[in-house]
């Protein structure tokens, strides 16, 4: 009776079928560690995870992922769309399409990270430890050899699998009927499969071994390498581990864990050398450009949006409007203009064009000692939205 009263109060659907969590323990383990099945898309349907996976995320103190996605915020841009604008008869831009912007990992309807960004994003965000199973290197070397002409000049665009037809079977959990129709549409082309599935499992598995040694992990790979005989079950159930599928629940009212996941959306880089604290919606990538001054990029792989902020040693010799002119390109249609904000200070802000981002919005705001210029671009309906300012009003001088 306790127990079924202590139920009444939250309605919840278990998908018994659905094989995306499993448990990894035995084999000397001193604490368990959790595969999960992956998705490289943003499709918003595939981020209703499980109560289980929000609990094993939260439990594990590492997360590992297929690669370190955020190296390649220094010079990926994920949109496939040049963003083009209008402008009224005050210069003021608008867009004239509501048709989202297509990126490598989605659109700009789907979620801002696409979902193994989302992963590493929480990882940072939540402090805890990262590790990849393959350096970008690695992933980039199997990609180009199919795209070579002596391959057949084929590059993975040629394989005839549906995004619907995957993402179908991914809400069901369905890790057999993808492992087939990974199977049957890589086997087209001799030696596909096993360089992208079976050659990589038999790599990744080696780095999950090692690493669930060490800690207890939340690792997430792609769905596709899950199922069959050389699937990365089955071979660390061959290295002597206990796999034990989680059952996937639904619950109408979130879990503490998914609240506690679902909190941690920001990352705040401090800079205490130039007196600089910056806002993110995740770790950025720092690259050193002007001595111990850095140059910092964030970008949501998903929707295709960058923020990212360039710090410069001044002199004082330029004031802050001779800088605007020097680093706003703005379009002859349209102007920068002149904030002063609540504090009291002064910034420039508008709309800029240049190479490589292309249409972007930019604000520069300056110290005794340093130049910051702040940029955010995106697609047609991020240039449109507010949020570039929302990123440009949480960067501050100390």
């Amino acid at each position: 009776m306790v127990c079924l009263i202590s139920f009444t109060g939250q309605a919840q659907t278990i998908h018994y079928e659905n094989e995306l969590l499993w448990e990894i323990s035995g084999n000397g383990l001193k604490g368990k560690s959790y595969l999960y099945g992956s998705l490289h898309s943003n499709d918003k349907r595939i981020f209703r995870m499980s109560d289980s996976t929000y609990v094993c995320m939260e439990k594990s103190n590492a997360v590992v992922l297929e690669t370190d996605l955020f190296s390649l915020f220094e010079k990926w841009d994920t949109r496939q769309e040049d963003v083009k604008l209008l402008y009224d008869n005050q210069g003021k831009p608008y867009t004239g399409t509501k048709k989202a912007t297509r990126t490598i990992y989605g659109n700009e309807d789907g979620m801002p990270q696409f979902l193994d960004a989302y992963f590493l994003e929480y990882c940072y965000n939540a402090g805890k430890k990262f590790y990849p199973l393959e350096t970008v290197e690695d992933q980039l070397d199997v990609i180009n050899e199919w795209a070579q002409p002596e391959s057949g000049g084929l590059g993975l665009n040629a394989v005839n699998i549906t995004q619907e037809k995957m993402i179908e079977f991914y809400l069901r959990g369905d890790i057999t009927s993808l492992d087939r129709m990974m199977r049957a549409n890589l086997s087209l082309y001799p030696g596909m499969y096993e360089d992208i599935i079976v050659g990589r499992n038999q790599n990744m598995v080696q780095g999950i071994d090692s690493m669930i040694r060490l800690n207890s992990v939340f690792c997430a790979v792609g769905a596709g390498h899950l199922a069959g005989e050389s699937g990365l079950i089955n071979l660390l159930r061959k290295k002597g581990y206990k796999l034990r599928k989680i059952t996937a629940t639904f619950s109408e009212t979130n879990v503490p864990e998914k609240t506690a996941v679902r909190s941690k959306r920001t990352y705040t880089y401090v800079n205490d050398t130039v007196g600089v604290v910056a806002v993110f919606p995740g770790k950025p990538l720092e690259l050193k450009i002007w001595d111990d001054h850095p140059y910092l990029v964030y970008r949501e792989m998903g929707q295709g949006n960058t923020y990212s902020i360039e710090i410069i040693p001044i002199d004082g010799t330029l004031t802050l409007e001779e800088q605007a002119a020097i680093y706003i390109a703005s379009p002859d249609v349209t102007h920068y203009h002149h904030i002063v904000q609540d504090d009291g200070s002064e910034v420039y802000e508008g709309l800029s064009d240049t190479y490589p981002e292309g249409l972007h919005w930019v604000r520069i705001l300056q110290s005794d000692r340093n130049l910051l210029i702040l940029k955010a671009y995106g697609g047609n309906k991020f240039m449109n939205s507010n949020r570039p300012n929302l990123f440009f009003s949480k960067v501050w001088f100390e």
